[in-house]
């Protein structure tokens, strides 16, 4: 599994967007593709400029191997660290721009809105990118008004994560705390949550606030925005519900900022992280999480589950990168192949065959990688290697996750839309706002930013 990297935070990438909008080269819809002969089997030249991508570990490394050689004599520029918003609009701006961007999924929108990335239709067809290996959360989340502006890459799920030694003290299993009942987490919580004179010092539940309340209103039977991303929905009473509720498992802990203070303090990757001393009972968590749990803390007492709706059923909120390809790129057809290989079947093989082959000389188990291309999570759930309890059931709860995902679907006003979300989730945490209120007052600014997301989209066509 892959640790995501750090993206900009909500504040910085509003501010990018507004940028962008000042800057903005080319058009949107597929007006604003670039008249390429896109050929798999065409010899190719020149320079390919990559930005926000590094290889940095033999999962990297190996897939980009096979991309430089299916690049023949093309020579490949890496732009070091990840990818700086900044930086790219400056290029945009001064009619340089790198040939592809590395991006995440939740970005593509605001880009394409604005004419900062090409439509991928000639490059999906003419290289013959197999979409349909795509998950379809994956393919909405860079999919804006019917047209394709990424090709997606990996895939960054949720699974419940606890401490089977607190859980047994307190009576309980890991069912209670996987989300399926809300009382049931909350009563859990409690029953886990310990002070000492007043100091909070056991975690009962973090319901990971404000970055999870999509999955939690998911779960509650509710979308944050309309599927053809057009319409805010944070009003929904069924958003305020999720809200209130999640929000209510800090109040229960003496409040949000006691619990945030003492998670904050953990060492989360390192061998004292919150399960290993017993500190944290229950919640959710990327799956890469798992394996550094493994790696740190490998006789740490853990159980795990997936994230459950109200139903009962699985859920995973999925987020991710993807490979876009700027306007005015001087390479189109480079930047196409490089994209094509590196997402696809063989090169994920090659790609785990090298994590295996690490992972055994280290004498640690192969949990897997989330790829984003369905074919080739299957194939490398083949190559899963035995790990022992609980950890093989940590990466079964994992590849099930996978299976059932949902996304935020790609819109104009991806940072803006992110942000009031945020903002409003923050107000209620920190006492300022009732959840009702406060969702009210993103819904409007939410919808103002779509409004104009749109209506940018429309004048740069």
């Amino acid at each position: 599994m892959r640790k995501p990297s750090r993206l900009l935070g909500t504040a910085a990438l509003a501010v990018a967007a507004v940028a962008l909008a000042g800057c903005a080269v080319g058009t949107g819809g597929t007006d604003g593709a670039q008249d390429v002969d896109y050929d798999p089997d065409a010899e190719l030249t020149g320079t390919l400029t990559v930005m926000g991508f590094s290889g940095v570990d033999e999962v990297a490394t190996s897939r980009a191997d096979m991309a430089k050689e299916a690049l023949g004599d093309t020579e490949v520029k890496l732009v070091e660290g990840e990818l700086d918003l900044q930086q790219l609009l400056s290029a945009i701006a001064a009619g340089d721009p790198p040939d592809l961007i590395y991006a995440n999924r939740n970005q593509i929108g605001s880009l394409a809105a604005r004419g900062a990335i090409m439509p991928l239709e000639q490059c999906i067809d003419g290289e013959q990118i197999p979409t349909g290996d795509f998950p379809e959360p994956a393919l909405a989340q860079v999919t804006l008004d019917g047209h394709p502006y990424g090709i997606p890459e990996f895939n960054s799920v949720q699974v419940t994560m606890a401490n089977q030694q607190l859980l047994d003290a307190a009576g309980l299993t890991v069912e209670d705390v996987n989300g399926s009942d809300w009382d049931a987490v909350s009563a859990a919580s409690k029953a886990l949550t310990k002070n000492d004179g007043g100091k909070l010092s056991v975690i009962g539940f973090d319901s990971k606030l404000p970055e999870f309340l999509p999955l939690w209103a998911k779960a509650n039977g509710a979308d944050l925005i309309s599927e053809d991303g057009r319409t805010a929905q944070l009003d929904d009473p069924k958003v305020v519900e999720a809200l209130t509720w999640a929000v209510s498992i800090y109040d229960d802990q003496g409040g949000f900022d006691k619990v945030k203070a003492f998670r904050d303090s953990a060492d989360f990757f390192g061998a004292g992280n919150q399960f290993a001393t017993g500190v944290l009972g229950a919640m959710p968590m990327e799956q890469w999480y798992v394996n550094v749990l493994n790696d740190v803390s490998p006789d740490a007492p853990m159980a795990f589950d997936t994230v459950r709706d109200r139903n009962g059923d699985t859920l995973a909120y999925a987020s991710g990168s993807a490979w876009a390809i700027p306007a005015g790129s001087d390479n189109p057809q480079a930047a196409c192949r490089w994209a094509r290989v590196m997402t696809s079947v063989d090169a994920w093989k090659a790609a785990a065959e090298a994590r295996v082959e690490l992972r055994n000389a280290e004498g640690k188990p192969f949990t897997g990688i989330l790829t984003g291309n369905t074919k080739a999570d299957a194939a490398i759930e083949d190559m899963l290697t035995e790990g022992g309890e609980p950890w093989d059931t940590a990466v079964a709860k994992v590849y099930e996750a996978n299976e059932h995902t949902f996304s935020l679907p790609a819109n104009p006003a991806d940072a803006e839309f992110t942000n009031a979300l945020q903002d409003a989730v923050n107000s209620v945490l920190n006492g300022q706002s009732s959840p009702e209120d406060a969702l009210a007052a993103a819904q409007e600014k939410a919808q103002k930013a779509l409004d104009d997301g749109w209506a940018a989209l429309e004048k740069n066509r």
